[in-house]
């Protein structure tokens, strides 16, 4: 179903212009498809939406919840609205109306939230989404997906327009590594063994820290450590049967991902270890206990300690542990 990169280039398109084009597609196909936009039109790359659908397109400035309470109203008379922002106001400001107007009510609202974690880079701590997980995982009905390059991306916006219910994807919007080649297909609920090793299994979390995982397992391969690297698209509902198989198969497991260390993807790999008695050595590469701050991704990942370099350190830890 998938096809995996020879090389993990950069892309040449960035993951929002695959937002917008498979937005475009779907509008073609289906009149139900409805976008919603929090005065980011542009920085979201839907401006050519709304030139060709203009009748389907709302903005409605910077009032996010009425955002989310716009698109479940839309879902309730049979439209299919997708409601993007930056992911720090797709989740906190409007936690309200996504528990009670979407999920309580079961609506069909997809929700893309943008710039997640230290990707929202110059915009500083108000804009950068490290709790977005946290907040919206234990809220029954509701499936979550981070895609790690543009085709990925591509597919869960198809994904999402043809599964009923409520779905939250979080969007890195610029430019990212090719992790998968063209038409490649996925299931929710399924993780992606990108990389095999035999060593260590790195658990990674988006385009972000997909790139810096496979800089950690290029790094250990010279080293002499085959580390596995994973994608865990879907946060949930998430690979259990994955998790326990790389648990099983390797001598450590290390979550990479672009959100605080508490309450998100480790939180919810270290749910599915405990729950099954699997005892491996276990770390976890994110940010901790700390806001976000202005300054471009190079140095935030420095500063926060997930580069590839800290992830390899994480592993070599784990694995000596074991």
């Amino acid at each position: 179903m998938f096809k995996i990169a020879s090389t993990h280039e950069m892309d040449s398109v960035e993951m929002r212009s695959a937002y917008a084009e498979t937005m475009r597609e779907l509008a073609r196909l289906d009149d139900k498809i409805v976008a919603l936009e929090a005065d980011l039109m542009g920085a979201g790359g839907m401006t050519g939406f709304k030139n060709e659908f203009p009748g389907r397109t709302i903005d409605v400035g910077i009032a996010e919840q009425s955002l989310i309470s716009i698109a479940a109203g839309l879902s309730v008379v049979g439209y299919v609205p997708f409601a993007h922002t930056f992911a720090t106001f797709a989740t906190r400001r409007p936690c309200d109306q996504i528990y009670i107007s979407c999920a309580y009510s079961h609506a069909n609202v997809k929700i893309v939230g943008s710039d997640p974690g230290i990707t929202g880079e110059l915009n500083g701590g108000t804009h950068q989404a490290m709790e977005d997980i946290a907040i919206l995982r234990p809220i029954p009905n509701i499936t979550i997906l981070e895609p790690s390059d543009a085709v990925q991306m591509g597919w869960a916006i198809r994904k999402a327009a043809e599964t009923e219910g409520l779905f939250y994807i979080r969007m890195h919007r610029k430019p990212t590594i090719k992790v998968y080649e063209k038409d490649s297909e996925f299931e929710i609920g399924r993780g992606v063994v990108v990389r095999d090793g035999a060593d260590a299994t790195i658990l990674a979390s988006g385009a972000l820290m997909m790139e810096q995982a496979l800089i950690a397992s290029e790094s250990l391969c010279k080293e002499g450590v085959s580390a596995r690297v994973v994608d865990l698209v879907s946060i949930k509902p998430i690979d259990k049967e994955l998790i326990l198989r790389c648990a099983r198969e390797t001598k450590a497991i290390v979550v990479a991902e672009n959100h605080f260390t508490t309450g998100g993807v480790a939180s919810a790999v270290a749910e599915v270890l405990a729950e099954n008695a699997v005892g491996v050595p276990f770390k976890h590469i994110g940010i901790r206990n700390s806001f976000g701050e202005v300054g471009q991704v190079g140095y935030l990942l420095e500063r926060f300690g997930m580069t590839g370099g800290h992830i390899a350190a994480a592993v070599k830890d784990a694995v000596k542990a074991g």
